[in-house]
């Protein structure tokens, strides 16, 4: 038989001495810091299980397309004219392409982004070397100041109606105002008003007639406009556009160009233009504005791969542009990089799309439009910005 000494050595569950399980302040503070340290280390772990870390890394493109990359796109901007419109590319290397026109082609369109007539042939911007007159003689005011009230009325009164559509705080139009006044009181003492009549130099301040001058389209200042019996629409081969000057703009290169018009004009036709008028009652209202404000760019272009930039923005080496009345609001149907693919590949990558996420045509159909009536009526919409590189392809707009 065994002792009971024996038997309790086997037992499982022995007994802690009473004095081991005694409370203590030293058994306290250690109590304490290692809870606090349990607490540490699972903080520790849960911010490291829910931090997104980020890793870049440099792919070499090796694909046979060269060193160029080709963006294909298709933009239409309601309310920016092709007269202005302009493709930039510029690129970190030093690359600095301005107004690219061998690959863009520009379509007039009307704010419902509907074609109003044929492809648009601009040419290069214009450039102008003479924009005012040398000499500092003092000059009058020649011409006439226009607002809303008597727009209508006097440009349906003469045959002839040259109008410079200006702004004070302009370089350009400070530098042609002494020109242009000369060139008018010239002209009004060769065709007197009363007795000749058939051509009118007017003015208008753009800061103090914004809706006149939205109304008419005007978005880079000095704009001269020409104007024959009320309207300065132009037609050539189904595309509309406003009648504009763009030569040189001292007093002697405008005095001839204003002669040209007045040429073809018979001498009675202001004689007419009076009996008519006492005749019938002068409709002073507002004219619907032309259908003629909007421009669509379509086209390509080829740049380098490295980071740099596709611009398209209103540009003009002798026009000022001021941002309340310009509206780069643009309508984006087609914006691409590099290669077509094929409608096998196409119809491949719309099937994977919602497994990868995202899209494949994140741009096409985004629309960007600030109205002038909005509360924000004077902010512009940034120039379509995008950044082409290597190793990514971003669009800011």
């Amino acid at each position: 038989m065994f002792s009971a000494s024996k038997l309790k050595s086997v037992d499982f569950y022995r007994k802690i001495p009473r004095d081991l399980t005694e409370a203590s302040l030293s058994g306290a503070g250690l109590s304490i810091i290692a809870a606090l340290s349990m607490m540490f280390l699972f903080g520790m772990e849960l911010n490291d299980y829910l931090t997104v870390s980020t890793s870049t890394s440099i792919i070499v493109d090796k694909s046979t397309d060269e060193e160029f990359l080709r963006i294909d796109f298709n933009i239409s901007f309601p309310a920016l004219s092709c007269e202005f419109a302009s493709v930039d590319v510029s690129d970190v290397l030093g690359t600095n392409r301005l107004n690219i026109t061998k690959t863009v082609r520009k379509f007039s369109i009307d704010p419902n982004l509907i074609p109003t007539g044929s492809e648009f042939h601009p040419g290069p911007i214009p450039k102008v070397n003479r924009h005012g007159d040398d000499t500092e003689e003092e000059y009058g005011d020649g011409s006439i100041s226009l607002t809303a009230d008597n727009f209508e009325k006097l440009a349906h009164q003469y045959p002839v109606l040259v109008v410079n559509f200006y702004a004070p705080w302009c370089y350009w139009s400070n530098r042609l105002k002494p020109s242009w006044e000369r060139t008018a009181k010239t002209m009004r003492e060769r065709y007197d008003l009363e007795m000749d009549g058939r051509i009118l130099l007017g003015k208008v301040d753009c800061t103090e007639e914004g809706g006149l001058c939205r109304r008419h389209h005007v978005q880079g200042y000095p704009s001269i406009r020409i104007f024959r019996r009320g309207s300065d629409i132009k037609e050539n081969h189904g595309h509309h556009d406003h009648e504009s000057y763009y030569g040189e703009r001292d007093t002697e290169s405008l005095v001839a160009a204003m002669e040209s018009l007045v040429a073809p004009v018979p001498r009675e036709s202001h004689k007419l233009a009076l009996e008519d008028k006492s005749n019938q009652t002068t409709d002073t209202a507002k004219r619907p504005a032309p259908l003629t404000s909007g421009c669509r760019i379509e086209g390509f272009v080829r740049v380098k791969k490295v980071p740099g930039n596709l611009v398209i923005s209103a540009h003009s080496g002798a026009h000022s542009f001021d941002p309340s009345q310009i509206n780069v609001s643009h309508v984006i149907s087609q914006f691409s990089f590099g290669k077509k693919l094929s409608p096998r590949m196409v119809s491949e990558l719309k099937r994977l799309t919602p497994y990868l996420g995202g899209s494949h045509d994140r741009l096409t159909g985004r629309s960007y439009i600030t109205n002038h009536a909005d509360v924000t009526a004077n902010v512009t919409i940034s120039e379509v910005n995008t950044l082409f590189s290597v190793s990514s392809m971003n669009s800011k707009l």
